[in-house]
């Protein structure tokens, strides 16, 4: 997984279409994906519109390294109980065998999932009183008690950071109507103009960092939480070629823990400051998503689109300063 572009992923999907050079050359660049490209990433896969899963992957030091999350096509970064952080590893273009370890679910991911329309949603658990407000959203929930097959734990691994799915049998016991991939609102193309050299940035949360180093040598920002280099349970870096940090409004949910602290709310619709990284730069950008079911639009101060590099996505919701 060097450079991050999953170039195993990319030559399977290119040996399944028998897509003539000059209509592939057509496709790259400036849109939500092309015809045979995922809108997640922009790279070719086999099937751009594949069903859409969601897994809470655990953030806290006992947790990792992390499984599977160098198959996601977006990660996303968010603040939890106690300054701390968690995972949202969405997989549409490439399903790993394994990905954990999975902890429980929030009511921002709610908010934050409804712009891929109905996908599903893979977790340990819920508070109880947030158990109604996710049944009674349009994300097609899949906890172990509807899903047992799909989850296993690890007993060389301390609970409660030792529960892991099979996302292939996950989505094989969803019922029928898991969106697809679709635009949210990514574009990919060349390098925006200007933007600044950036050999790395850190976002900080109250008890929690999360850090982007440029390589050049492997084309991509290589992760580190909390001051330690990310790696996969596999051993490998993680990374990618894009780096989004989203400015977002964090308030108190009506919700908590058992210890009493109270769940923050990342809001992830509206409008705010960005910063995207990629290629050993950093763009000023701002985002925008009127509404829940609206994608994410990343634009400069002039309003143009802000392309992304084709691959995987991260991005940290970011306190707004």
């Amino acid at each position: 997984m060097g450079s991050g572009r999953r170039p195993g992923r990319v030559a399977r999907a290119l040996a399944s279409l028998a897509v003539p050079a000059v209509v592939l050359a057509g496709c790259q660049g400036g849109d939500g994906g092309g015809a045979d490209r995922s809108p997640f990433t922009g790279e070719r896969v086999a099937d751009p519109s594949a069903p859409v899963l969601a897994v809470k992957v655990d953030n806290v030091p006992a947790a990792r390294p992390p499984t599977g999350l160098e198959r996601a096509d977006i990660v996303y970064v968010e603040q939890v109980e106690a300054g701390l952080t968690r995972l949202v590893a969405v997989y549409s273009s490439d399903l790993p065998p394994s990905v954990g370890p999975v902890r429980s679910a929030r009511e921002s991911d709610l908010e934050l999932l409804r712009q891929f329309g109905e996908p599903a949603l893979a977790y340990s658990g819920a508070q109880s009183k947030l158990v109604p407000v996710l049944e009674d959203s349009p994300v097609h929930l899949l906890p172990p008690g509807e899903a047992p097959e799909a989850y296993s734990r690890d007993r060389e691994r301390p609970a409660p950071h030792n529960m892991y799915l099979d996302p292939g049998a996950a989505l094989e016991a969803a019922p029928d109507g898991v969106g697809g991939a679709g635009d949210i609102g990514f574009r990919f193309g060349a390098a925006p103009k200007g933007g600044r050299p950036d050999a790395g940035e850190t976002v900080r949360f109250p008890n929690a960092a999360v850090s982007f180093t440029w390589s050049g040598e492997e084309d991509r920002w290589l992760v580190s939480m909390d001051g330690r280099a990310a790696t996969t349970s596999g051993g490998d870096r993680l990374g990618a070629p894009t780096v989004v940090v989203q400015r977002v409004a964090i308030r108190d949910s009506r919700f908590g823990d058992r210890g009493g602290n109270i769940t923050p709310y990342s809001e992830t619709t509206g409008s705010g400051e960005a910063t995207v990284l990629r290629g050993g730069r950093a763009y000023e950008a701002r985002w925008s998503r009127p509404a829940a079911e609206d994608g994410t639009e990343f634009t400069t101060p002039q309003g143009d689109p802000v392309d992304f590099a084709e691959g995987p996505v991260w991005v940290v919701l970011a306190p707004a300063r």
